[in-house]
């Protein structure tokens, strides 16, 4: 069976909370890290989130 072309990353929020989301991306297209503008709800505002690994 073939391996999905699609990863599960982590979206790690820029304002210390510890708060994350969970996405996909596919490493074939996209190359760089991913950085998003979403809400941070501990925060009570929208802040950068930044790409790491899923542990």
């Amino acid at each position: 069976m073939a391996k999905p072309a699609t990863l599960k990353i982590r979206m790690n929020s820029t304002a210390d909370t510890g708060f994350f989301y969970v996405t996909k991306k596919n490493p074939k297209t996209k190359t760089e890290k991913l950085t998003m503008r979403k809400y941070d709800p501990i925060a009570r505002k929208h802040v950068e989130f930044k790409e790491g690994k899923i542990k």
